[in-house]
């Protein structure tokens, strides 16, 4: 199994020498770019990694880079490129954060200094590497701090020894409704400090704001990553809801739907599931609200009138539900009925 582990640079003397090499990278960028940019204009094949390659030969030693890294430059463009399914990328400049590739080959960890392209930058080793490393990156984040990421190939972690099989419905005053009843509440980091960072943004203190944001999105992730593996420790099964959260960022909602993490709670979900051999599906929430859970029959409450009516009395078998935990138990049936479909 693939993992990355990060890194802090320590010494502070090294981030000019990393925001010279980020430039560097930057212009083998630009220049794949531009050659995207040429042949679309010339209605040319469109250059590959391998081609990329070969246009940035030999340019290494002017740009102060191991070689490796100018090819893997050339070669994440090609694989961006794919990825967004987009024509041309967006160019590179002064406030894009900084990024330095590596492989295997261009650079030597030893203790706790990383040795690359001449430069030994020293780090807060925190962790042990588990295994060899196969690639990595230096990258800076916005605080303009400078980590470096070593793509490691770890052994295969035990297998979870819990039981229980969940459904989850996602929500904004809940985080998640478990299909057993259990719900996890929603701490809305942002929105217990948005009056601050307004107010630093009205007094154009960038600093202080830009602080505050990353320390509430590190404490969304830390919650997160807790909750997250607690829950594939506990289950076999874990069931989403496939509610999309790019679609609801682009409404009224979008501070709550942003501040929740579903996206990112949803991938933490499904990369611990594969690593701990824990059954993880995606399944449709269409009519999950309105549909009993006991008999089956669509008479819960609907439209955005409904949106207040959290519980609901059937009328064909009279079962009283709560709405979120009556969603997340049609969830966890819409992803037996999928898994016995296989």
């Amino acid at each position: 199994m693939i993992r990355t582990y990060r890194y802090r640079i320590k010494d502070s003397s090294a981030a000019s020498q990393l925001n010279t090499l980020a430039r560097a990278c930057n212009f083998v960028w630009n220049f794949c770019n531009e050659s995207q940019e040429h042949a679309l204009r010339w209605n040319q094949r469109w250059p590959t990694g391998f081609d990329l390659n070969k246009l940035t030969a030999g340019c290494s030693k002017e740009l102060g880079l191991h070689s490796q890294t100018v090819q893997a430059v050339c070669e994440q463009y090609e694989i961006r490129r794919k990825q967004f399914k987009k024509r041309k990328l967006r160019w590179r400049g002064k406030r894009s954060p900084g990024w330095v590739p590596f492989k295997a080959s261009g650079v030597k960890l030893v203790d706790d200094t990383v040795r690359y392209a001449g430069h030994a930058f020293r780090l807060w080793k925190s962790r042990e590497l588990p295994g060899p490393v196969k690639c990595g990156s230096f990258s800076q984040d916005s605080r303009k701090r400078w980590y470096v990421n070593f793509v490691v190939d770890v052994p295969e972690t035990e297998a979870t020894t819990g039981t229980k099989q969940i459904g989850i419905d996602l929500g904004l005053k809940t985080l998640a409704t478990c299909s057993d009843g259990r719900k996890i509440e929603a701490p809305r980091w942002y929105r217990n400090q948005q009056r601050r960072i307004a107010e630093h943004q009205r007094k154009k203190r960038s600093r202080p704001a830009r602080n505050l944001q990353a320390k509430i999105a590190n404490r969304r992730k830390d919650f997160l990553h807790k909750e997250s593996d607690r829950l594939t420790k506990e289950c076999e099964l874990i069931v989403v809801g496939d509610v999309c959260s790019s679609k609801l960022t682009k409404t009224n909602l979008a501070k709550s739907v942003n501040d929740a993490g579903w996206s990112l709670f949803k991938n933490l979900l499904s990369y611990k599931a594969i690593a701990r051999k824990v059954v993880y599906r995606e399944v449709s929430e269409r009519l999950s609200t309105q549909t009993c859970s006991c008999c089956g029959v669509i008479g819960g409450p609907k439209g955005r009138e409904g949106l207040g009516v959290r519980e609901w009395v059937c009328g064909e078998c009279g079962a009283v539900h709560d709405r979120d935990v009556n969603a997340a138990m049609n969830i966890l049936r819409m992803g037996h009925h999928t898994l016995a479909l296989k």
